[in-house]
C-alpha cells in the first residue's frame, strides 16, 4: 500500500494512494496534520486500519505533504554508504575510504527542517552558507519498534520506504566537524511523496537517481550499499530504542555537487529532482 499526508479543501488529510499513484482515498484519523505517523503506530498495534472518510481524489489536485511532516524525532541519516560516493568524497568530507569493518557513519538530521515532495526549499543568507548540495536517499520507515534488533530479524521491522533529499550546507558541514548543524537547515529535508509499505518494494534492490534542472547527476542502486538496511538498523537500535515512524536515511550514490571538478553548488532557481524505483518522485526548487 502507499500512504500519504495531502491538503485540500483547506484542511488537510491522511490516507491511502492508488496503486497506480493517480487516485488519494482520505481515511478517518483524528489529527490528520500528524501525517501518516497514527497509522503506522496503530498498525504497530496490530490495529485495523481507519475506515474512508470521504470520495477519493484525482492526485493532481490535492497538495501532497511530506508523509511524516513532523517526524517522532531526528531523523538517523547515514554517511559514506555507497563505494563510489565515498570515494568521491575521500579526503574532503571523508579523510578514507571505509575500513572492510568499519561502522557506518550515523548523524541526526532535525524533524524539524522535513518539508513536502514539492516545497520550495529556502536557500540560506550567504553569511550562513554558499556550498549547498543535494543527496539522492532511500528512506526507511521504521513500523515495529524495539532495540539491539538482530541483523537477521531487522527487515521484519521495516514499515516501507519513503524518498528525501539529503540537502546540505557543506561548508557549515565542514566547518563544525560535525554534520548536525550543516544538514538541518530549515527546509532542508524534502520527503514524499508517500511511504510505499515493504510488501511492495524491496529497498535492497532498488534505484536511486537525482536530477539537478534536468540533467541526471546520480545513479545508483542500493545493493551498492557498503552497509545494507538491515545492518543499519541493527546498528541504530544497539542499546536505542526504535519506535513506530522513526526514519532512516540510508545514504547517497556518487555524483554529488561537491565532487564535480569543479565543485557544483545550488543556486536560486534550481530544481533538484530524485526518483527512486519501485517508491515514488520528489522534485523541489531552491530559492
Amino acid at each position: 500500500m502507499r500512504f500519504a499526508s495531502w491538503s485540500w479543501g483547506g484542511r488537510d488529510h491522511v490516507g491511502t494512494i492508488s496503486q497506480d499513484g493517480r487516485e488519494a482515498t482520505p481515511l478517518a484519523v483524528r489529527d490528520p496534520s500528524l501525517g501518516t505517523l497514527p497509522l503506522i503506530q496503530a498498525m504497530a498495534r496490530d490495529e485495523m486500519l481507519p475506515q474512508a472518510s470521504g470520495a477519493r481524489l484525482p492526485v493532481d489536485v490535492i497538495t501532497l505533504r511530506s508523509p511524516l511532516p513532523r517526524p517522532l524525532r531526528s531523523l538517523f541519516c547515514v554517511g559514506r554508504n555507497y563505494h563510489a560516493h565515498a570515494a568521491e568524497l575521500a579526503g574532503s568530507v571523508f579523510n578514507a575510504k571505509p575500513e572492510a569493518e568499519a561502522w557506518p557513519i550515523v548523524f541526526g538530521k532535525l524533524a524539524e527542517c522535513v518539508i513536502g515532495p514539492n516545497d520550495t526549499v529556502q536557500l540560506p543568507a550567504p553569511a550562513a552558507s554558499v556550498q549547498i548540495d543535494y543527496e539522492s536517499e532511500l528512506a526507511v520507515v521504521i513500523g515495529r519498534g524495539g532495540r539491539n534488533i538482530p541483523r537477521s530479524r531487522a527487515m521484519d521491522h521495516v514499515f516501507g520506504y519513503t524518498v528525501v533529499n539529503d540537502v546540505t550546507a557543506r561548508d557549515v558541514q565542514m566547518r563544525h566537524q560535525q554534520w548536525d548543524l550543516g544538514k538541518s537547515f530549515d527546509t532542508f529535508c524534502p520527503m514524499g511523496p508517500w511511504i510505499v509499505t515493504a510488501d511492495e518494494v524491496d529497498g535492497r534492490a532498488t534505484r536511486v537517481r537525482g536530477w539537478v534542472n534536468g540533467t541526471l547527476r546520480q545513479d545508483g542502486q542500493t545493493r551498492d550499499m557498503i552497509f545494507d538496511i538491515p545492518t543499519l538498523i541493527e546498528t541504530c537500535s544497539r542499546g536505542i530504542t526504535l519506535y513506530p515512524g522513526d526514519v532512516i536515511a540510508t545514504g547517497t550514490p556518487s555524483g554529488v555537487g561537491m565532487g564535480m571538478k569543479p565543485p557544483q553548488w545550488l543556486r536560486s532557481g534550481d530544481v533538484v529532482r530524485v526518483e527512486i524505483d519501485g517508491v515514488g518522485v520528489i522534485e523541489n526548487r531552491f530559492e
